[in-house]
């Protein structure tokens, strides 16, 4: 098993996406060795026990893209969801690895993109976030906002 795939909460979505918790500086060695070519981060920084101290400078260092994006985990924006959605149709075709703290954001984000940008089936679609945890109420209503601007809804 390689070491990326120890990570907290860690799925390989297809062959192109992987994502998860927080890496460690070895898992994200772990992942430039792997093939992967993209790092998009959706927490915080400078938030122990939550962020890698110098994560930009590591991923860069090893010859990934990084990508970084501070999703407030309690405070979810449409803002914040364009910006993912622009980083991940910006960098479609490479190998991305996405991760926040413990894979909520991420799994929600990847739900949302799903629908919206790639036009998978709802239930389809949030899959990955069943598979880590069940949206609290600020996330739920984040999704159930989103989608109805996008005519969808959604049970989780």
């Amino acid at each position: 098993m390689a070491a990326f795939e120890e990570m907290m909460n860690y799925r390989a979505v297809d062959e192109l996406l992987s994502t998860a918790g927080l890496p460690t500086e070895d898992q994200l060695r772990s992942l430039a060795e792997h093939g992967f070519q993209v790092v998009i981060n959706l927490a915080l920084d400078n938030s122990p026990p939550y962020s890698l101290a110098g994560e930009a400078d590591i991923v860069r260092g090893l010859g990934l893209i990084y990508v970084h994006i501070a999703v407030n985990f309690n405070n979810p924006t449409g803002v914040d969801l364009a910006q993912f959605c622009h980083a991940m149709d910006a960098h479609a075709g490479r190998r991305r690895f996405v991760h926040c703290a413990l894979n909520k954001r991420v799994s929600a984000f990847v739900g949302l993109y799903r629908v919206i940008r790639l036009g998978w089936d709802r239930e389809a679609a949030f899959d990955l976030v069943r598979s880590v945890w069940e949206p609290d109420a600020v996330w739920q209503a984040f999704i159930d906002e989103t989608l109805k601007k996008h005519a969808f809804t959604v049970d989780l």
